[in-house]
């Protein structure tokens, strides 16, 4: 299947990002109270994310579950940053109920003469054969957040919901493989906390912290998502605003179309313009 990679190590930077980020919340919903903030119904992101990737990657059959761990940055040169579009948005029934949505496309492609034989779905890849490494990632994102802690210049509340990540890995060289690898869907739920505080009447500073831990069915892993952002309003409803995302998964998957193990991570950074009607 596709394993688990996590480890103490690992376990403890998420612990360390999720205590930091509830002192976070705590901090910002604890401020004095001010002028009141707006409360726009709906809100809609438009942005570039500047990634920073590292990905490690085994695809395996029964019997040989795990294959050959690979770097895909570094065994098949794999570009480690890029930049892609973003859509972020999100709907308020009232002042506690909202629902938040989020899509990008995080796939990369590349072309290498690998310095290292590579066990992929049972098919062997040696030294310095010209190898084509393809890793579709194609993030959705949907969250409802109950606000429980409302202030004027503030609010903070729990969110659940799925991050569905659509997973695709490939292999291929000429006279050994054509396209040899697959793909799953990873519905993975997601609960943690969410709030905003109203620096001035330009200024708004936001932030996010969601995790998961899963075993069940073809799935066996773990998430964290953290995002801290500002935004500076420009006008009535449009506001400029500057972020940073980091996100580590540890996924294992046991399907029809993808046996293997992926342990993932990004930090980016995203610009963006908000409407807010």
């Amino acid at each position: 299947m596709i394993g688990m990679s996590a480890g103490n190590q690992s376990l403890a930077r998420a612990n360390t990002r999720i205590a930091a980020w509830i002192i976070a919340a705590v901090a910002m919903i604890s401020a004095p109270l001010a002028a009141a903030q707006d409360d726009e119904n709906f809100s809609i992101s438009l942005g570039v994310f500047i990634t920073d990737r590292n990905s490690d990657t085994s695809i395996g059959v029964s019997g040989d579950p795990m294959g050959t761990p690979v770097d895909l940055e570094t065994d098949l040169g794999l570009d480690t940053s890029d930049t892609v579009f973003r859509l972020d948005g999100y709907y308020r029934f009232n002042d506690k109920h909202r629902i938040d949505i989020s899509a990008f496309d995080l796939s990369r492609t590349s072309t290498k003469a690998i310095d290292k034989e590579i066990d992929w779905n049972g098919t062997i890849y040696p030294i310095d054969a010209t190898v084509k490494g393809e890793f579709d990632l194609n993030i959705y994102k949907v969250a409802y957040t109950w606000t429980f802690m409302r202030r004027d210049k503030g609010y903070l509340g729990v969110t659940g919901g799925l991050y569905i990540a659509d997973i695709g890995t490939r292999l291929s060289a000429a006279n050994i493989a054509d396209r040899d690898g697959g793909g799953v869907t990873a519905p993975l739920p997601v609960v943690g906390l969410r709030g905003e505080y109203q620096i001035s009447d330009k200024w708004s500073f936001r932030a996010s912290g969601e995790i998961f831990s899963l075993n069940y069915q073809d799935f066996d892993g773990s998430l964290t998502d953290f995002y801290a952002g500002v935004d500076y309003r420009l006008f009535e409803h449009a506001s400029l605003g500057l972020g940073i995302n980091s996100v580590k998964i540890d996924l294992g998957v046991k399907s029809a179309d993808l046996n293997g193990a992926l342990d993932w991570r990004y930090d980016g950074g995203l610009l963006f313009i908000k409407f807010d009607f």
